[in-house]
């Protein structure tokens, strides 16, 4: 009579600059071909930032502009759990970041890490119950500031939420935009908050995602602490450079 060996949960996570849904300079709306970009990858949680929560001038001059939040709209039927942290806030609307999950959301928070100045930036943190994980998993969708910095200041930020919201045993996966071109973002996420950067781990080195045409910087990253990961990949260039001037990350976790 053969053992049966436990297997750990496991689930598909992404990331993604969705650029407000235009095209680099806002040439062209192109936020349902984007939809069916992201279904195809098929995760279980996508990170996404630069997500338009509201804009009334769009709607009156885009034909296939959606009535709904783009949250909604890009989540639809295939992911029923989402959640939305609005960061900038302009006359005509508003964006941020968002999470879509096929798990249940238990709660969320967003943080508001701007820095003095004009750049408004957030942290939405995300509580997850996964089936077969006795523990919530805890997802926090990443954007940080253009200026070194502020930057330093938000990763800072960022690492006491993951130990004051985080209980320390707890899966935790953080993923976006860091615009840390310069690099210094892992040393100081591995050394304050245990949190791995999961190319790096696998390959030595971050993705490079930026600009998705030709990229050149790492600017996108997944970070994790309490699992591990199977083949983290940058998505093609196409469709993505045509979708996005940030190519997407994509990756297996193991709980």
């Amino acid at each position: 009579m053969s053992e049966t060996v436990p297997t750990t949960p496991q689930l598909t996570v992404m990331t993604v600059n969705i650029h407000k849904g235009f095209t680099s300079f806002n040439r062209k709306f192109i936020l349902p071909e984007l939809r069916d970009a992201v279904r195809k990858v098929g995760a279980d949680i996508v990170f996404m930032q630069e997500v338009l929560g509201a804009h009334e001038e769009h709607g009156k001059k885009i034909e296939d502009w959606p009535d709904a939040p783009h949250y909604e709209f890009l989540a639809d039927s295939i992911w029923p759990q989402h959640a939305y942290g609005r960061n900038m806030v302009y006359p005509k609307g508003h964006h941020g970041n968002a999470i879509m999950s096929k798990f249940p959301i238990v709660d969320y928070q967003n943080h508001d890490v701007s820095i003095i100045g004009p750049e408004k930036r957030g942290l939405l943190h995300c509580r997850l119950k996964v089936d077969g994980h006795p523990q919530d998993v805890h997802v926090i969708c990443v954007h940080l500031g253009l200026a070194e910095s502020h930057r330093q200041q938000q990763l800072g930020l960022l690492c006491e939420i993951s130990h004051s919201e985080v209980p320390q045993d707890a899966p935790l996966i953080v993923a976006g935009d860091f615009n840390d071109w310069r690099r210094r973002a892992n040393d100081i996420l591995w050394k304050e908050a245990g949190l791995r950067e999961i190319f790096v781990s696998a390959y030595g080195e971050p993705a490079k995602t930026f600009p998705s045409i030709f990229p050149l910087l790492s600017l996108d990253r997944i970070y994790v602490r309490n699992c591990s990961v199977h083949l983290p990949v940058v998505l093609p260039r196409r469709p993505w450079a045509h979708l996005s001037d940030h190519a997407p990350l994509a990756a297996e976790i193991h709980l």
